[in-house]
């Protein structure tokens, strides 16, 4: 099999290992508007499967990032299918808060098992080009992933009820984990993606594994990237969270029809994605396009923030607009920085510490908004958004100069 071939291969199976990941992830936002109406509790009673599974979620990466560098990077990843898929499967027999919080940390466990080791096997075994554009065909993938949960969640609960939801995506994960464990060994070499230093390479990887993870991050001027993407994660999963229930009281929508309006997120978030793509070979660098970005949402922002009250197509517009742009984001920060630690031996190390932050942005959004909504109204909360993005825009600006040293 040629080179070619082989790597176009790989990459259609992290696309479906991902599309899974997404399925199997983020059903139970899809369904919480239709939890909390089914099982009479509160939002914010609701969210806490979704804040503990975000911090868990969080938590896991850091573990998995590092057990991505030194394990078997395709043998973390079967075992995260398979325990995502037990983890959906016995949210349909559950039906307290409580006990549907505790599973559904545990799959924020098993899906921290995902991402790291998959970066690391995409920058070890794929060229540099093909390396960008797996990039880019993993998060359309994800988007997939995310759309069809806003399409078939709705049918679902329609046909019989919210539980069936997590049991297709359980039986869909089972299904993939036996595809990819019996598979991806025949298509994964060690493909180094970065040329190092021609002036003694080994010398020069040797000492630049040696340094310590702080002072790696200290000289990439990673500290404010890490702040924009708690900004991006707040705004990426808290809209998404939320948008039905804020349709469904705003617009005095059935839930079911509120869900399905949310599939124009992740729609419209492939468009960003490969916006997002273009943007950065025009910039050249990945933190002056996710600056553009930021401010994009902002002013997004601005205009949801003085028109939510007058139009639903405005309201979900700029909703759509900010949620794409925070995928542009995620894409950029999260799937293509890490390839700039390849000499440093810490692509998954740093990928799951990136991600990580992503979901302490998500935790903290997934209860806060809900707070918030409940306590002083959406329209404190759509400004809230803005100044967030307004934020992310200003730490992304902060680190711009010591991460261009750094990657020259």
């Amino acid at each position: 099999m040629n080179n070619l071939k082989r790597e176009k291969i790989l990459i259609a199976l992290c696309c479906i290992v991902y599309f899974t990941s997404y399925i199997t992830r983020h059903n139970y936002a899809a369904a919480l508007a239709e939890i909390v109406l089914d099982m009479n509790i509160t939002k914010s009673q609701g969210s806490f499967a979704m804040t503990g599974m975000f911090i868990t979620y969080g938590l896991g990466q850091l573990i998995s990032g590092f057990l991505g560098d030194k394990c078997k990077p395709h043998k973390i990843i079967f075992g995260g299918l398979l325990a995502t898929a037990l983890c959906n499967m016995g949210i349909t027999f559950l039906h307290s808060p409580i006990s549907m919080t505790v599973l559904w940390c545990i799959n924020g466990v098993a899906q921290a098992m995902l991402w790291p080791p998959l970066v690391r096997i995409m920058a070890e075994n794929l060229s540099e080009n093909y390396y960008r554009k797996a990039c880019v065909y993993v998060a359309i993938a994800s988007s997939i992933g995310s759309i069809s949960v806003y399409l078939f969640v709705p049918i679902c609960i329609i046909l019989s009820g919210w539980r069936l939801s997590f049991f297709i995506p359980a039986v869909i994960s089972i299904t993939v984990s036996l595809v990819w464990i019996f598979t991806e060994p025949h298509y994964t070499i060690i493909y180094h993606t970065k040329q190092e230093p021609a002036k003694n390479p080994e010398d020069y990887q040797k000492k630049a594994k040696q340094q310590s993870l702080w002072s790696i991050i200290l000289f990439s001027g990673s500290i404010p990237i890490i702040f924009a993407i708690i900004c991006q994660g707040m705004l990426r999963d808290g809209i998404t969270t939320w948008m039905p229930t804020f349709i469904s009281e705003h617009f005095a929508l059935q839930t079911s029809v509120s869900i399905l309006t949310t599939v124009f997120l992740p729609l419209f978030s492939i468009f960003s994605i490969s916006a997002a793509s273009w943007l950065q070979k025009k910039c050249n660098n990945d933190i002056t396009a996710s600056i553009l970005l930021f401010i994009i949402a902002f002013l997004s922002g601005l205009i949801l923030f003085f028109f939510n009250n007058t139009s639903i197509t405005i309201s979900a517009f700029c909703m759509m607009l900010i949620t794409g742009c925070m995928h542009g984001i995620n894409m950029l920060l999260i799937s293509r920085l890490p390839i700039h630690f390849h000499n440093y031996g810490r692509i998954s190390t740093i990928s799951g510490l990136l991600n990580t932050f992503t979901y302490v942005g998500s935790a903290i959004s997934s209860y806060g908004f809900a707070v918030f909504s409940e306590q002083l109204g959406w329209g404190f909360t759509i400004g809230l958004w803005t100044i967030i993005a307004l934020l992310g825009a200003i730490t992304c600006i902060i680190s711009l100069p010591r991460w261009n040293r750094f990657i020259k």
